[in-house]
């Protein structure tokens, strides 16, 4: 088997302020002769115009994908105030994009025909037969739209036994705009699908630390279409909450809400619902979807580093070392990390497991939106045995 090139996949950074020179950091950091795809996440504090022209001007008519982030993840570890991008040798991957331009009236007839042109397009490329064993799905999706679960749901239905993953864009916070890029421009109220198709192995992952307690909340009022819960337990959700965690109400923060997230069960397995904001009616807003009637258990926190030592090391123990880990990591679990003041600590193992990605608004994985996760792909250094 012939030895696989550094520039399989390479990763880089730019912590630059000016969107030009960030532009053309990584372009000279990520360029050769067979890159075929760049995937990127950058913060918000850069201006979205600015850095759009930039890219398009240092990449040229190179495809890339990207989206604002919560943070970023990279070869320092958790990182703030950055842009930091995966490159793609054509060589050993082919890479269908395609930009879904409107959340809220995506079908699934649009979901067959974006699943069926991305097919072709990596078949076309020839990197390795194009079915379940060598390919998987990245999206990347306005982290307040509100309509992830429609659309990850549908684009899950016409994707069959293809796995996905993906996150949800963020914004540091503000909750005021998040936006994915395509074709040159940032976009909001949309999505990117990424087909990745490889010659090399892989392992698409999630996980969390959490662990179910005793304790039910039974959503009584909600607003599901705008993702907020007015009582839990027929009384005001902000005091029924705040009583649970033993806290006052005006204490209620991003850290709380880290530290007591509540989840939803199905089957045997939690799915995280974390809260956004406490509103000014004593209602609260969440990441994920709610509704009237769920039933919502109270979670307590795990040992997150240990956590995530362990499910990547035991990966690595499958696959082998890996070239890249593109993770997609809840902005809360940062939240924790950071009020844990083990920032040093996450830092060193996601260096330790060549770990690149953004903090997240929402993760993906298999046509859910979850929270309070971490899910991605570890990409390893062994090409794939031909299947």
């Amino acid at each position: 088997m012939n030895a696989i090139p550094p520039s399989a996949v390479i990763t880089a950074f730019s912590d630059a302020r000016d969107e030009r020179l960030a532009a053309r950091d990584l372009a000279q950091k990520l360029r050769h002769d067979n890159l075929g795809c760049v995937l990127f996440f950058c913060s918000i504090d850069y201006r979205l115009d600015r850095l759009a022209g930039a890219l398009a001007e240092a990449f040229g008519d190179l495809p890339l994908c990207g989206c604002t982030s919560a943070g970023e993840i990279t070869s320092r570890g958790y990182d703030s105030g950055t842009i930091v991008a995966i490159g793609f040798d054509r060589r050993f991957f082919s890479v269908g994009a395609r930009l879904i331009e409107r959340l809220d009236g995506f079908s699934l007839a649009d979901a067959q025909q974006l699943t069926d042109s991305l097919l072709c397009e990596c078949r076309a490329a020839s990197v390795a037969r194009v079915d379940a064993d060598n390919t998987f799905v990245l999206t990347l999706l306005d982290g307040l739209s509100v309509n992830e679960e429609l659309v990850l749901a549908t684009l899950n239905s016409a994707l069959g036994s293809i796995t996905s993953l993906g996150g949800s864009a963020g914004d540091d916070y503000r909750l005021s705009g998040t936006y994915v890029y395509s074709d040159g421009a940032f976009h909001s109220n949309a999505a990117m699908v990424l087909m990745i198709n490889s010659a090399l192995d892989f392992e698409v992952f999630s996980f969390h630390h959490l662990r179910p307690a005793t304790v039910k909340l039974v959503v009584t009022a909600a607003d599901a279409e705008r993702r907020v819960v007015q009582e839990l337990n027929a009384e005001p959700a902000a005091e029924a909450y705040a009583r649970l965690v033993g806290v006052p109400v005006a204490e209620l923060d991003d850290v709380v809400f880290a530290r007591y997230p509540l989840a939803v069960r199905i089957n045997k397995d939690y799915y995280a619902r974390s809260i956004q904001r406490v509103n000014d009616d004593l209602s609260l807003s969440f990441y994920c979807a709610v509704e009237n009637g769920i039933v919502l258990t109270a979670m307590h926190t795990g040992l997150i580093l240990d956590e995530l030592d362990q499910t990547l090391s035991d990966i690595e123990e499958r696959l082998g070392p890996a070239w890249v880990t593109l993770g997609c990591d809840c902005c809360l679990r940062r939240q924790e990390i950071e009020a844990d003041g083990t920032v040093d600590q996450a830092s060193a193992l996601l260096r330790r497991h060549s770990v690149v990605g953004f903090n997240t608004y929402g993760e993906q994985f298999n046509g859910m939106h979850i929270n309070q996760t971490m899910t991605g792909v570890a990409i390893g250094r062994r090409q794939r045995s031909r299947r």
